[in-house]
């Protein structure tokens, strides 16, 4: 029998093209989805990936059973749903921590979706900040779940008790305002950019500081004119002409007029999200829930009202200093 913990692994594996960032994304290590992979291919009696020292590529027996492997899990998922509410099973109450992009943009899409109501779930929910949500964790009593993210190796720390499931990826865009004249999905090198008005993050987080390394990698001294850790008011005061801003893409879900994303290819950044998970709370019902979540973020993801970054470079072109 195939392992479905494997065709969810071979679905990362196939989309990041590696093992080493399937292996990041997911929780485990390299030789851990190495070994998944060929117990897979054992179980097949096929060649899945052509390996070489450098690199993985799926062959087109993988792709096709890629294909397919996200029907058969989607249908699995709702055949444990449907056990779920057999023999009048009572609702599992969840107490969720989630932070406030992911609880705006992405729970509420979950809430109206028709695999939701099969689950079986009590849902509570508490809007936090990560640091905030994995204290409820700590606290033993507070929370059973908690959906953080993490920028980068920042230092975002939490109990070696806890499960980590990886959810997805929320990448950050730069924007600038509109009234720069620079079109949107413009591609402009990172040094084009140096020493323009920037808005960025309050100095001393973890984050900030991912940020900061990020620039000086790209010898980008930005001229701060503003700091903010609120994404919504950063665009606001980018459509304003204050700045440019970098903002994930939930946040650019409701993006105010007078705003461009443009493609810096040296800059490239993600929020990791992930479900922090006490083992003992991990039943069938919570597994179907967190997998929703990470179809429900990928989807999302898709309608931030951007486009594919297609557009020639922009060279030479002067930014307001």
């Amino acid at each position: 029998m195939v392992n479905l913990l494997h065709l969810r692994t071979l679905m990362e594996v196939t989309r990041l093209g590696s093992f080493a960032a399937a292996a990041a994304q997911l929780g485990y290590t390299a030789s851990a989805v190495s070994q998944q992979m060929a117990a897979l291919e054992r179980d097949t009696g096929v060649e899945l990936f052509q390996r070489s020292a450098r690199s993985v590529v799926p062959t087109e027996a993988a792709v096709t059973m890629t294909r397919h492997a996200s029907k058969v899990l989607t249908d699995v998922e709702a055949l444990m749903a449907a056990a779920s509410r057999t023999n009048d099973t009572p609702a599992q109450e969840l107490r969720l921590g989630i932070f406030p992009s992911l609880a705006t943009y992405v729970l509420p899409e979950i809430l109206r979706n028709e695999r939701w109501s099969g689950l079986g779930i009590e849902l509570k929910v508490s809007v936090a900040e990560p640091a905030q949500t994995i204290q409820g964790l700590r606290s033993g009593g507070e929370l059973d779940v908690a959906l953080v993210y993490q920028v980068g190796q920042s230092g975002l720390a939490w109990p070696h008790s806890l499960e980590r499931q990886w959810i997805g990826d929320d990448d950050f865009r730069v924007v600038l305002p509109a009234s720069w004249k620079i079109r949107e999905d413009a591609e402009i090198e990172a040094a084009h950019l140096s020493d323009m008005p920037w808005i960025i993050h309050h100095p001393g987080t973890s984050d900030a500081l991912v940020i900061e390394r990020l620039f000086a990698s790209c010898n980008l001294h930005p001229r701060v004119v503003a700091y903010s850790d609120d994404f919504h008011a950063s665009l606001e005061m980018t459509a304003a002409g204050l700045g440019a801003s970098l903002v994930p893409e939930l946040a650019l879900r409701n993006r105010p007029a007078g705003v461009v994303v443009l493609d810096v290819p040296d800059i490239r950044l993600a929020r990791n999200v992930f479900a922090l998970l006490i083992n003992e709370k991990r039943t069938a019902q919570v597994q179907l829930f967190t997998q929703l979540l990470a179809d429900t973020l990928r989807d999302t993801s898709g309608k931030s009202g951007l486009h594919p970054l297609k557009s020639a470079p922009v060279k030479g072109r002067k930014l307001p200093r």
